[in-house]
């Protein structure tokens, strides 16, 4: 809740003042950005994030001074960015953190111009139960677009589904679940809608994968 960021300042200032110090914060529980403008420790009426290792409603008295003094700028990161940095951090550095933990992972992945090279970002915990971390890990893929939820009206004849999940497969989309609805005031009597939940690389494939389906005739809702 700002020890951590007020000894991490303490110490790059004190061998290299030139340096910029960026504190992060998650958006539901961001007690400095307030307390900062305010000139004072200020006590947030309510809080709720993942992050729980940094969620502190108010900031104690002396590492308020320390974070005023010497850090350049705090800025706030949402549940879903601390997410998909979980995600990230997992998937390209074979690393287990805690969202707390990967909080300056989130901010330079929402805008990595802000942060001009060379730059590091401290991940600064892994203390995760493993059920929550796969939690996380869902919705980081839900986040970042890896997840595709689809209706799909189709032909209510034989092999109609056959057909439809072949171009789902040839676009290279992984199905996860399907169902069908039958009754619906917005289908024809010969008509089916096809809910599918897919798996998809990211939200560029997510694209690919509708523009593949509708260049086959389906009409296609997100």
């Amino acid at each position: 809740g700002g020890g951590l960021l007020a000894g991490v300042a303490l110490a790059v200032k004190s061998v290299r003042p030139d340096v910029r110090v960026v504190g992060v914060q998650a958006k539901d529980a961001a007690a400095y950005p307030g307390s900062l403008e305010a000139g004072r420790p200020t006590p947030l009426e309510q809080m709720r994030t993942m992050a729980d290792g940094i969620a502190v409603g108010r900031p104690g008295d002396l590492t308020f001074a320390a974070v005023r003094d010497h850090v350049d700028d705090v800025v706030t990161v949402s549940e879903d960015s601390l997410a998909r940095a979980v995600l990230a951090l997992a998937e390209r550095a074979k690393l287990v953190s805690e969202p707390a933990g990967a909080a300056a992972v989130a901010a330079l992945l929402d805008d990595p111009a802000r942060f001009p090279t060379p730059c590091v970002a401290v991940v600064s915990g892994g203390n995760i139960d493993p059920l929550l971390l796969g939690k996380v890990i869902r919705h980081g893929m839900a986040a970042a677009g890896r997840y595709l939820n689809l209706h799909v009206t189709i032909p209510d004849v034989p092999g109609g589904l056959a057909k439809l999940l072949t171009v789902v497969g040839d676009s290279g989309a992984n199905v996860l679940e399907v169902a069908h609805e039958r009754i619906s005031p917005l289908l024809s009597v010969d008509e089916v809608d096809v809910m599918l939940q897919l798996e998809t690389r990211g939200s560029t494939h997510s694209d690919a994968v509708l523009a593949a389906l509708r260049a086959q005739g389906y009409r296609v809702a997100e």
